[in-house]
């Protein structure tokens, strides 16, 4: 079952999506579209979930699930990927990559393969101030607060000197 992004509890289980480019007007509407019908539809075992999504900077889809009203199961974690996948067929985007990884440069976006990322860190063009997308991160709380941070606070700093 649908509800407001803004109406679920900090605790909301979330997924992170960052696509390789960034989504027109009319792909976020049909997005929207898309994961709203989803989600009313959205189960676990036959129970409903209370789930939401929301879009950032029209290149980032997140999926979340109120687990106090029902906690996730497998299948309806592989529900969710289908969806995501679908998307990425039907918009000819590329959603799940891991191996991407996202930052900031001023107001720009960027995401790179994660051996870029490693050849920025060498050469300094990014450095432990650099805003990294920590998309690790696994609730509404979290990606309020530790989704947007500095790479010397985040598992990106691995790749920095």
């Amino acid at each position: 079952m649908f509800t407001e992004y803004k109406n679920l509890p900090n605790n909301s289980r979330v997924w992170i999506y960052q696509s390789d480019r960034v989504f027109t007007e009319q792909e976020v509407d049909f997005i929207s579209k898309k994961a709203t019908a989803f989600i009313e539809q959205w189960t676990r075992h036959g129970d409903n979930l209370r789930g939401s999504f929301t879009i950032r900077y029209s290149q980032f889809l997140v999926l979340a699930v109120d687990e106090n009203f029902n906690n996730v199961s497998g299948c309806s974690i592989d529900a969710s990927v289908r969806f995501v996948k679908e998307l990425e067929n039907e918009l000819q985007i590329d959603l799940m990559n891991k191996l991407h990884v996202s930052f900031r440069d001023g107001a720009n976006i960027n995401i790179v393969q994660l051996a870029a990322f490693q050849e920025f860190a060498k050469a300094q063009k990014v450095t432990k101030e650099t805003i990294v997308f920590n998309n690790m991160v696994q609730t509404k709380e979290e990606f309020a607060t530790n989704w947007e941070i500095p790479a010397g606070k985040s598992w990106h700093n691995r790749f920095l000197n």
